[in-house]
């Protein structure tokens, strides 16, 4: 999945991709981070601004 954008992407749609990936090919949120070479700080800056916060237990976004 090509999450280069993720910057610029609806962060509506952007939360199904990025939980769509976390379920499917990464354990972790610094997994998928590593994997897709991310900024972490941006990327949950850019989904809590819209209210979507990491929960590890569950592996998601919510």
């Amino acid at each position: 999945m090509d999450l280069s954008t993720y910057l610029q992407m609806d962060p509506h749609l952007l939360v199904g991709l990025v939980n769509t990936e976390l379920r499917n090919h990464c354990d972790s949120l610094d997994d998928l981070v590593k994997t897709h070479h991310l900024d972490p700080e941006a990327l949950t800056e850019k989904l809590g601004n819209a209210d979507y916060h990491y929960q590890p237990a569950q592996n998601q976004f919510r």
